[in-house]
């Protein structure tokens, strides 16, 4: 199993995320959808306030090849190149890809900041509470709800 963060702070937040899965479809094969949670932004607190989902699914791409595939999914839904953790139109992170432990240049599996950030853990924990990702010790769910501060859940507000 596969899941992405999603994330959008500019325009039609909610659009914006599902332009991205209707992108995604024929790359990853989505499985379920966390529910929509409504965030504060992380590291760059003077932005508006995002919108953030995690995917669970199954993919035949590898790891690079998939993130190719979500950074052209990005520009094409037009995301420009800008201040980092600053505002965008649409964000896409892999945050786990089954077991593996990858440690690139380009990318980092697990995603290196996800045991820091409300953001992805709360969503993902909706998913896959019970999950404990390679190199952790803890459960997703155990891991959510020890982290604020970077990025803090503001309320559910819907399904995509």
């Amino acid at each position: 199993m596969i899941y992405i963060a999603l994330g959008s702070n500019l325009g039609d937040r909610v659009a914006n995320l599902r332009a991205a899965l209707r992108a995604l479809a024929p790359f990853v094969a989505v499985e379920r959808v966390s529910p929509l949670y409504e965030t504060e932004p992380a590291y760059v607190a003077d932005q508006p306030r995002f919108v953030n989902a995690v995917l669970a699914g199954t993919s035949m791409l590898r790891p690079h090849e998939l993130l190719g595939v979500l950074k052209q999914i990005e520009h094409a839904l037009g995301r420009e190149a800008g201040l980092r953790y600053g505002p965008r139109l649409i964000d896409l992170d892999i945050l786990l890809y089954g077991d593996l432990v990858l440690a690139t240049a380009e990318l980092t599996i697990p995603h290196p900041r996800l045991a820091e950030r409300p953001f992805v853990l709360v969503p993902l924990a909706a998913l896959a509470p019970t999950l404990v990702p390679p190199g952790f010790t803890s459960s997703i769910a155990d891991l959510s709800m020890r982290v604020s501060g970077t990025g803090d859940v503001i309320a559910q507000i819907g399904r995509l």
